[in-house]
């Protein structure tokens, strides 16, 4: 799995999602992430069509709306947006109660039929993992939270690594407010460096998989520009002093 890809959370379908997923995939970018609840599924299979890449070279994430009873009809549903055979990961895209078992097990039968090459989870704090590990057949490829400096979830990182799970950033830029802080701004300045690229190379640098979300193109490509350089261990303490959520083990909040 990329370690970066472009999140289309809150693009528009039509223009503004073609055109970012098309510069993402011409900087270099081979993981989109999309969600049902998007809306712009087929945005993202016609910008991939466009982009006359071969399939198995770009990994298309998308998102089960949970609160939907039948897991194989919404990924059909997905998939006939997409204009794909197969996505290459299907997270549910938050948890439900009662239902996080019956849910995943509906998603194990889609990857053994080879609809999904791989499932996981969004939004999971250590309690649901732990719930939905005892009884699962597959362990969750990836669990999908917002994670930054800001929302430093220690607790929940050390437990998907330690099981396993793939840990996905979303939101890592703290929807923009993240570039905007002092010390954010100071750091970047002093390692010749944008706030967006230090805030990504944070999370690459705490084994996160990180999918910025924008729709400019220029901020597209500069935040590609992250695996040319490492964050000291003190500038790696003093961004994680910026936490607000204690280390928590909780994946909101």
């Amino acid at each position: 799995m990329p370690v970066l890809g472009l999140g289309v959370w809150q693009m528009a379908a039509g223009k503004e999602t073609e055109q970012a997923v098309e510069w993402a995939l011409e900087a270099g970018y081979r993981l989109i992430d999309t969600a049902a609840l998007y809306r712009n599924e087929e945005s993202v299979g016609a910008a991939l069509r466009r982009s006359a890449l071969p399939r198995e070279q770009v990994f298309i994430t998308t998102k089960l709306l949970p609160t939907h009873v039948n897991s194989s009809r919404e990924l059909a549903k997905s998939l006939e947006r997409l204009g794909l055979d197969y996505v290459d990961l299907y997270l549910i895209h938050w948890p439900i109660p009662f239902r996080n078992t019956h849910v995943w097990h509906e998603l194990e039968s889609l990857r053994e039929q080879g609809l999904a090459r791989e499932i996981g989870v969004s939004n999971f704090g250590t309690d649901k993992l732990e719930s939905l590990l005892r009884s699962a057949r597959h362990v969750p490829a990836v669990n999908q939270v917002q994670f930054s400096p800001f929302h430093f979830r220690r607790s929940l990182l050390d437990y998907c690594l330690d099981h396993g799970i793939a840990f996905e950033a979303y939101s890592p830029l703290e929807r923009g407010r993240g570039v905007r802080d002092p010390t954010i701004i100071e750091l970047a300045e002093r390692v010749d460096r944008t706030p967006a690229q230090v805030l990504l190379r944070w999370a690459i640098q705490h084994q996160a998989i990180v999918i910025p979300k924008s729709s400019n193109e220029e901020r597209i490509r500069s935040n590609a520009r992250v695996f040319d350089f490492e964050l000291a261990d003190e500038d790696m303490r003093v961004l994680g002093a910026l936490d607000q959520t204690n280390g928590g083990a909780n994946a909101r909040g």
